[in-house]
């Protein structure tokens, strides 16, 4: 017990430091994947063909295989097969290719459950706009929208504390987050080595943060972001292009089409 009263500054310190790593991770995550994803399902959902089947067979792969070969592949392919190492060296370059391997994978996992609640809404809504003269964009934003994110955010806040657990993965190339920080101990670091116990103290770290996401965080910053990352698109694409209103369909010419 002395003993473990000795080393317990010196893990606390270090597992203080893997887990700021682990944050760093899983925001930047968070940062890149949920609009990426949009974009994705968008993809996904387009009329032109070829885009929606690469889209689609993307997807299928992503999903289909598992993280940490995804993770192994874009951070070691460029080196040794391109003969062209693109991430640099040290615990930077590791955290970037890091990034760019959660960001592509949980993208394509958010883009499913936007593509999921976009398409769960009835059709008869698009055609109720379309007969009082709104355009597509305005019955996305001003009807489809807040009925997406009320079908999106429990999936989404499901997907968001995996994110948490999942950040552990990224020690396979090294990268010094909470469980690559007390794993140091039970193989020999900083004097300390065959201690069990600091892998229990990291296990803590992760509950305590998955349970004031699940109080607080998840479903406020899921509302938010879906609202956000529409609203972008929109400013970046829409007001550039500001496309004509659809003249008013009488009722009669919406039912003799259907």
């Amino acid at each position: 017990m002395e003993l473990i009263m000795e080393q317990f500054p010196i893990v606390i310190h270090s597992l203080n430091v893997g887990f700021l790593q682990t944050l760093k991770l899983f925001f930047a995550t968070l940062l890149g994947a949920i609009p990426l994803g949009l974009v994705i399902a968008f993809g996904s959902m387009s009329h032109f063909k070829p885009l929606s089947y690469i889209t689609n067979i993307i997807v299928w792969i992503v999903r289909g295989t598992p993280l940490m070969i995804q993770m192994l592949i874009i951070y070691y392919f460029p080196g040794l097969v391109l003969g062209n190492p693109i991430w640099g060296g040290g615990e930077s370059g590791r955290f970037l290719a890091a990034s760019v391997a959660f960001i592509f994978n949980y993208a394509c996992y958010f883009s499913v459950i936007y593509r999921g609640g976009i398409q769960g809404i009835p059709q008869g809504q698009t055609e109720a706009g379309l007969v009082l003269g709104m355009t597509k964009h305005q019955i996305f934003f001003k009807v489809k929208l807040l009925q997406m994110v009320k079908r999106i955010v429990p999936p989404m806040s499901n997907e968001i504390i995996t994110l948490v657990k999942d950040t552990s993965l990224a020690r396979i190339i090294a990268l010094q987050e909470i469980i690559w920080a007390g794993q140091s101990f039970l193989k020999g670091s900083q004097g300390i080595s065959g201690a069990i116990w600091p892998m229990f103290f990291a296990a803590v770290y992760y509950l305590v943060f998955n349970g004031i996401l699940t109080v607080n965080v998840v479903p406020t910053s899921s509302s938010l972001c879906i609202f956000i990352v529409p609203w972008c698109i929109r400013i970046i694409f829409f007001t550039i292009a500001s496309p004509r209103p659809v003249p008013p369909v009488s009722l009669e010419r919406a039912l003799s089409t259907r």
